[in-house]
């Protein structure tokens, strides 16, 4: 069995690698969300199932563009209905669930 030594200089390599590969990392540019998504990409977007979505859009929750026989969803869009329909957290203290015994 063979023993391999590290040395300082190794190390010192490895780590001005690590650096310069994690420095790439950060300032590349962020991949852009697509702007149009298929009924498809929204239901695993979503976690929902194709019932679900279908009443999104009959209610009025969701605007879509229909090309085709293709229903497409403006991601803008529905980061909008998400934040529209957000019901924000009141915890209260005197709920049983919440107290710590």
């Amino acid at each position: 069995m063979a023993i391999e030594v590290i040395t300082r200089e190794d190390l010192n390599e490895f780590r001005t690698l690590l650096l310069s590969d994690l420095n790439a990392m950060f300032n590349s540019k962020p991949q852009q969300q697509k702007q149009w998504l298929k009924s498809t990409e929204v239901r695993k977007l979503l976690n929902i199932s194709p019932g679900t979505l279908q009443n999104l859009r009959i209610n009025g929750v969701l605007s879509y563009t229909k090309v085709g026989g293709i229903i497409f969803y403006a991601y803008a869009d529905l980061q909008k209905a998400l934040e529209t329909n957000k019901v924000e957290a009141t915890p209260n203290l005197f709920n049983p669930k919440w107290l710590v015994r």
